[in-house]
């Protein structure tokens, strides 16, 4: 029997609520987001900033766009802009999210929202306040097939989800010179790319009531690779692993008492997966010819529709998972006795 998968609830990228962004941080990221929103939506990227005036003149150039200004006060005081997509290092994100929401703009802030829990919640604090919408750019859930595999969990097509498995690790040369070798800089691959594994695993399975993280560090205090076990109320387990040492496929599975999810292509961009009942399987492919990076246009047109709709959250990743996520990087990296930099308390 052909099982009818539901249909992507998602955004429209084109015809829908058209907001100006503008982008704090013209680096490689920014870049791919501004490429995407103008071949792929109607949403447009009206201005950049950055410290450096000849930085944000050559994004400007690059991308067709009006304003380039050389501060990011600049940059959210622009009457033109009405949301701030903020694409600088990790450990910058707080104070640039802050800048925007105190100027009163809705902020997209680049995955992980802020390099700890504390300061994740400093910033939900003050968007909560400020009635602004505040989102965490990750952008994976809100990509088509995401979206699907969340109406085949809350209908229980699975069943009972019992066992997650997820990897993200991309290699990097060792460099001292790199900020990924820097921990001052938010370094290591949990916060670059262990976020994505833990958003995942709290995705399929829910908050962790437990976890146990084991891995590697390096000599100045980053973390290499990790494997975190984590368990989530009624008993579901899932597996995070992640590196910065080794290339991994992004195959995640969740494994449900009637069926299990596969993914067939890497989680994190546009993927197709497979649905598995014993030895039967059906594919789910991903419709819309999207690839790699180009599909960071879905979170704008999320972004863009929840404004429309007067919302000052994600319904689908919300603050608080935000907030989550955060404190599950604090525990897997205390675990590893990573050098994890002093960060802000004065909000708790």
């Amino acid at each position: 029997m052909m099982f009818l998968f539901p249909q992507p609830e998602v955004a429209a990228l084109r015809g829908g609520t058209v907001l100006r962004w503008g982008v704090i941080g013209p680096g490689q990221i920014a870049d791919d987001f501004t490429g995407t929103l103008h071949a792929n939506s109607d949403q447009r990227v009206v201005a950049v900033g950055s410290r450096s005036a000849d930085r944000a003149a050559a994004f400007a150039a690059r991308h067709g766009i009006d304003t380039a200004h050389a501060s990011y006060e600049a940059l959210v005081a622009d009457p033109a802009v009405q949301v701030v997509y903020v694409a600088s290092p990790h450990p910058q994100h707080l104070e640039h999210a802050l800048l925007a929401i105190a100027a009163g703009k809705h902020v997209l802030v680049e995955k992980p929202m802020t390099t700890s829990e504390a300061d994740t919640r400093k910033l939900a604090t003050a968007a909560r306040a400020a009635g602004v919408l505040a989102m965490e750019a990750m952008w994976t859930r809100y990509l088509p097939g995401t979206t699907v595999i969340a109406r085949l969990l809350a209908d229980g097509a699975l069943g009972t989800v019992h066992l997650v498995s997820v990897d993200v690790g991309w290699p990097h040369d060792p460099d001292p010179t790199d900020r990924m070798f820097d921990p001052a800089q938010g370094g290591g691959a949990l916060l670059d790319a262990g976020v994505y594994a833990h958003w995942f695993a709290r995705f399929a399975v829910g908050a962790p009531v437990t976890s146990r993280t084991t891995g590697a560090v390096s000599d100045g205090g980053v973390d290499l690779q990790s494997v975190t076990v984590s368990t989530a109320t009624g008993g579901a387990q899932a597996v995070a692993t992640t590196s910065m040492t080794a290339w991994t496929p992004g195959l995640a599975t969740i494994a449900g008492s009637t069926a299990t999810i596969r993914y067939t292509d890497h989680f994190v961009f546009p993927a197709s997966f497979a649905l598995h009942h014993g030895a039967d399987a059906e594919h789910w492919q991903e419709p819309t010819g999207l690839q790699g990076r180009q599909g960071l246009v879905w979170q704008a047109a999320a972004l863009a529709q929840y404004v429309a709709e007067g919302r000052t959250e994600s319904p689908v990743h919300d603050l608080d998972v935000s907030i989550g996520i955060a404190a599950s990087l604090d525990a897997a990296r205390a675990a590893l006795d990573t050098a994890v930099p002093e960060q802000d308390t004065s909000a708790l």
